[in-house]
């Protein structure tokens, strides 16, 4: 038996890694979190919390400390950028089946700094920054993982019982294991812009958060408490340097919502999307979680969700384990259950989201918008198709996978 290893590893301190951590220590399960970077990674992508994850997030008694530092948002829109209003969902509806019936808008790494506050109270999580992983591998006794010290370029192996990979789309663990990534490349570039311009007051009726419609350019607008922040299609065989052209990302505001004087872009980032599920998440001891075991475009926000619900799933499973109420091998059921949801509701739903903003045939788009309206209108199917966009019901859906 090697020394030291009565500990689960976690490779990676993004949301995911964290909220695995917080799950396991509250279990009085020892956790040491290894983090590339020097501290807590700030990623500014992902900002939507979903109602069930802030249910999810209950148990840290954090998701009121998160309401106060984001934005509250009852409703969320489909719009056209021609014709306006298309359809207004109402989370309100969703009382009774939710703690939390709205989306909060809060960016990711203010979850993450709230992890840490309950995780640095806790001495039986422990947090290694600026080491990467390397390598993995496994026995019946444990895992060994092989890390890096990115300051002097030196190696050390960490012993565990087990190990929980939430390193992101290019995980290192997941490539150690040989684990299959398969998936499709969104082909355009996804650009994202942060302004401090109120789009509220100078869009009427417009949500908070809003999908708008075109054939042309989709476009997506969402308020966070400071800023409003918009996501745009852009041709994939332009570079960096070009869609963040100052000028090019002035234009392309000024088309989207005329103002005088220029746009005050606070921050702007291009990047790649990808649509992808690993082959398996569980492989003996180690088990991958969030965007090292899926990746979505982000149309739906369900991204950051899905992965703490990764973790939720799995390490209440774990926890079992480790108490020995169940075999390791219940951990499969883990792997059955989100990879159903990976392919089935998330990919599904994300990528229909993505064709209805970009349709360009008159009659399908007038289709689309047609049923949204119809569903808002009809209470019952409001409330069901709340239920699926809000991953509620891929969450009940579970209970039937075995």
């Amino acid at each position: 038996m090697r020394a030291n290893n009565n500990r689960v590893l976690i490779v990676g301190a993004g949301p995911v890694g964290l909220v695995s951590a917080c799950c396991l220590s509250q279990a009085g399960i020892p956790v040491t979190i290894i983090e590339i970077s020097p501290d807590l990674p700030k990623d500014l992508r992902a900002s939507t919390f979903h109602p069930p994850t802030l249910d999810m997030l209950d148990r840290f008694q954090i998701s009121e400390k998160l309401v106060e530092r984001g934005l509250v948002c009852p409703k969320w829109q489909f719009r056209d950028r021609q014709e306006g209003v298309i359809a207004t969902f109402d989370l309100a509806v969703l009382k009774g089946e939710t703690n939390h019936p709205y989306r909060l808008q809060c960016e990711q790494w203010k979850l993450s700094e709230e992890l840490r506050s309950v995780i640095e109270s806790d001495s039986q999580v422990e947090i290694i920054y600026g080491a990467k992983a390397v390598a993995v591998s496994q026995d019946d006794a444990g895992v060994t993982l092989t890390i890096e010290q990115v300051e002097d370029g030196s190696h050390r192996d960490l012993s565990g019982q087990y190990l929980i990979a939430c390193d992101g789309a290019r995980s290192a663990i997941r490539k150690s294991l040989g684990i299959a990534f398969d998936g499709l490349t969104i082909p355009e570039i996804f650009l994202s812009m942060s302004t401090s311009f109120r789009f509220d007051e100078a869009i009427e009726d417009l949500a908070p958060i809003a999908y708008l419609t075109d054939p042309s350019e989709w476009a997506v607008l969402l308020r966070t408490p400071s800023l409003w922040r918009v996501l745009l299609p852009t041709d994939p065989n332009q570079t960096e340097e070009q869609i963040k052209a100052p000028a090019e990302m002035e234009r392309r505001l000024q088309a989207l919502c005329p103002k005088d004087g220029s746009y005050d872009i606070v921050h702007a980032t291009a990047y790649r999307v990808h649509q992808r599920v690993a082959a398996t998440y569980v492989a003996g001891r180690v088990f991958l979680a969030g965007d090292a075991a899926h990746l979505n475009n982000p149309l739906g926000g369900m991204g950051m969700n899905g992965g703490i619900h990764d973790a939720v799933n799995l390490c209440d499973k774990l926890i079992d384990v480790w108490n020995g109420k169940a075999p390791l091998e219940i951990t499969e059921r883990y792997n059955r259950q989100r990879r159903k949801v990976a392919i089935e509701t998330v990919q599904e739903q994300s990528l229909r989201n993505r064709k209805m903003m970009a349709e360009n045939d008159p009659a399908a788009r007038a289709a689309y918008h047609d049923e949204l309206r119809r569903i808002v209108d009809d209470a019952a199917k409001h409330k069901n198709y709340l239920m699926r966009s809000s991953m509620i019901q891929s969450l009940r859906d579970l209970e039937d996978v075995a």
